[in-house]
């Protein structure tokens, strides 16, 4: 199989899809690496490192799209990477079809097998290619959520951890999955106050026993989520439904209740964001303000940290292109369950339930078990 790594386009994406060493694994099983010149080097990556591990580089995108069976990226094409897929071309990337009608329209129509990280499930209820992301957002939702607190920034002029004789931040997280408990850890780190947020008793039970002392983990309900608003200087959302959109859990209205200079950084942003007045936003202009409340919603949070997230990410997508390279995408399917599970779309049809489900498309369950 030819498998191709073009250069990310969208605005401030520094990652890649494929490390040298996955060049290395994969020529070694007999397959081509096509890698477009300038691919890495958003993650500190040579053009030299490629070629040292058995990659040849092309010079353009149309060249690595005519030529691969197989495309590694990292985040969804953009409009003008749709005109260069083609019918029965594997593209391995993250789409968040659901945020997104044009993008499921546009790639259902080219033909191409629209293989998403964000919905391969180990069949435990994991999204082990979706949590290194995940990681690094939650991570960095603190950082960012501590930086635009200050006052050049708009925020409210608060340090997140105060010092003595002043209280600290007060930071609510809303969902305690892989996003949020993350935040927790780094926010609690920081000395804030914080309160984490679940509708699973189960997973809420867990994270009582294994966050600090300053995190406080609640049941998540509009009541609950309302009270914290109005305590909240930074509210980070977390919330995840695998390939559907992101519930609303804060209205418009809702911010009326926070503090000016208050901080929403909308981590949900990817599945359409969780806060009613949430927009994408870049890293080159990534924040706006409504209602004296500062937003912050970042399409690609990791890819500022490029080379951290590279290598995250290609450590847990790497052995996955492999399976998909050495058996053909329909045999690792029926091989691999969690394979199938990442199957968007196939052959023009709608192959996930939830992402049919929220444009009102025609779903084909051909994967489904």
């Amino acid at each position: 199989m030819i498998v191709g790594v073009p250069k990310e386009t969208k605005l401030d994406e520094y990652r890649v899809g494929l490390l040298p060493v996955g060049a290395e694994e994969l020529t070694r099983a007999g397959h081509s690496v096509l890698v477009e010149t300038g691919a890495g080097m958003g993650s500190g990556l040579t053009d030299q490192d490629y070629i040292d591990n058995g990659a040849k580089i092309v010079k353009t995108p149309s060249e690595v799209y005519q030529r691969a069976d197989m495309i590694v990226k990292v985040k969804e094409p953009q409009s003008g990477e749709f005109p260069m897929l083609r019918k029965g071309q594997i593209v391995f990337t993250y789409f968040h079809f659901a945020a997104d009608r044009t993008l499921t329209e546009e790639v259902a129509k080219s033909g191409a097998a629209a293989v998403a990280y964000e919905t391969l499930s180990d069949g435990r209820g994991r999204l082990p290619l979706l949590t290194p992301m995940s990681e690094v957002a939650g991570r960095m939702s603190v950082q960012e959520g501590a930086k635009y607190l200050e006052r050049p920034q708009q925020g409210r002029g608060i340090l997140l951890g105060g010092v003595p004789g002043v209280e600290p931040a007060h930071v609510t997280i809303l969902g305690g999955g892989v996003v949020g408990s993350n935040a927790a850890m780094i926010a609690a780190g920081f000395r804030a106050n914080v309160s984490l947020l679940d509708v699973n008793l189960d997973r809420l039970r867990y994270l009582d026993e294994v966050m600090p002392a300053n995190v406080n983990v609640l049941f998540s309900d509009r009541h609950t989520i309302r009270e914290q608003l109005q305590k909240a200087d930074l509210v980070i959302g977390a919330v995840l439904v695998p390939a559907a959109k992101a519930p609303r859990l804060v209205g418009r209205e809702d911010l009326k209740l926070m503090k000016p200079g208050s901080v929403i950084i909308d981590v949900a942003v990817d599945q359409g964001g969780c806060v009613e007045t949430t927009r994408p936003t870049t890293h080159s202009n990534p924040t706006f303000v409504v209602d004296d409340v500062l937003h912050y919603c970042v399409a690609n949070m990791p890819g500022a940290v490029g080379r951290t997230s590279t290598f995250a990410l290609c450590n847990a997508t790497l052995p996955w292109a492999l399976q998909i390279a050495n058996r053909g995408l329909l045999p690792a399917a029926e091989a691999l369950r969690p394979i199938a599970t990442a199957i968007n779309i196939y052959d023009g049809e709608i192959t996930n339930r939830p992402v049919a489900e929220t444009f009102g498309m025609k779903y084909n369950p051909r994967f489904e078990k």
